[in-house]
């Protein structure tokens, strides 16, 4: 897989969000560049969406495949590792029905958010939380979430705001069904 690369590596051919991910967001030598970035060979020496993807002309996104969906989504994945993959069909289903760039500027949206809430708001523990949540929440509940958090700064000290954020997370979440934990 020498040397693959992509136009969008922010989201991954598979349809991870790369961006959300804690390795994403990592600095130093575990920082994954996202799904065909830069050196991605490197750090992800083999991969059979990759694979794929070359045996079926090179598609930039599984969901742009004649053969999709095929048998590997077919049962999709129960457990998660750095980065969920509860929403991979829903997130490939939205940008199939409307387009990659809406979609890629709502994945940019909640990218700046999680930017936001790592450098402001983690105690050094809270980042796969920030992201599995940002992840799994939609953009109506992240902008509700955003702007309490807006009218709040400043005003409270970071350990209290670290935890009434984490749960006005958690409320938004029950009330979906939504478990933010990755599962194992």
């Amino acid at each position: 897989m020498k040397e693959y690369e992509r136009k969008q590596p922010l989201f991954s051919l598979c349809g991870l969000n790369c961006g959300l991910c804690p390795r994403y967001q990592s600095e130093g030598t575990s920082k994954c560049p996202g799904c065909g970035g830069e050196d991605f060979y490197l750090k992800h020496p083999s991969c059979a969406v990759i694979t794929c993807s070359k045996k079926h002309g090179g598609i930039e996104f599984c969901f742009l495949c004649e053969s999709y969906p095929c048998e590997r989504y077919a049962k999709p994945s129960k457990k998660d590792s750095f980065i969920t993959y509860q929403n991979v069909l829903r997130d490939m289903q939205r940008a199939a029905q409307n387009g990659i760039g809406e979609y890629l500027a709502e994945l940019d949206e909640k990218i700046k958010f999680l930017q936001t809430l790592i450098g402001k708001f983690n105690d050094g523990k809270k980042k796969s939380f920030y992201c599995t949540a940002v992840n799994l929440l939609d953009r109506e509940d992240l902008t509700d979430i955003r702007e309490k958090i807006e009218g709040r700064a400043g005003n409270t000290p970071k350990e209290d705001m670290i935890r009434w954020i984490e749960s006005m997370f958690v409320e938004k979440a029950a009330a979906r069904g939504i478990g933010l934990k990755l599962r194992k």
